[in-house]
């Protein structure tokens, strides 16, 4: 079962950018499909984005201001986040899960990395 961990995380004035990084720590990506998930205090954890093979998906909150990649040498998948605003405040959690069925919901992930802290000032 891979293990997963995250970085990247800080703090950052609106229009800014990020970059997050999800690293398997045992066993490898190859196998597995990998999302990008937040969670705001007081809200429900949503979907940001899925590497899913050779698919990429998003949530339209996020389009075209983040990006999902993975670097197979590294054995990580990143989110690099353009343009921040403040609602993309958050928790931000990597997720996995075996197989590319384009999971969107966090319900249907097994493994969950510890979150990174991601705030956008105004």
């Amino acid at each position: 079962q891979v293990q997963l961990v995250e970085s990247g995380g800080g703090l950052v004035q609106a229009g800014g950018s990020l970059r997050l990084s999800c690293a398997a720590s045992r066993g490898t990506f190859s196998t597995y499909e990998v999302g990008w998930f937040r969670q705001a205090p007081g809200k429900e954890r949503e979907f940001v984005a899925l590497w899913s093979g050779v698919s990429t998906y998003y949530a339209d909150s996020v389009k075209g201001r983040f990006t999902i990649s993975r670097d197979n040498a590294k054995n990580t998948v990143y989110l690099q986040m353009n343009t921040l605003k403040p609602d993309d405040t958050a928790v931000y959690y990597c997720a996995a899960a075996r197989g590319f069925r384009g999971r969107t919901g966090a319900g249907e992930f097994d493994t969950w990395g510890q979150g990174t802290q991601v705030t956008v000032s105004s």
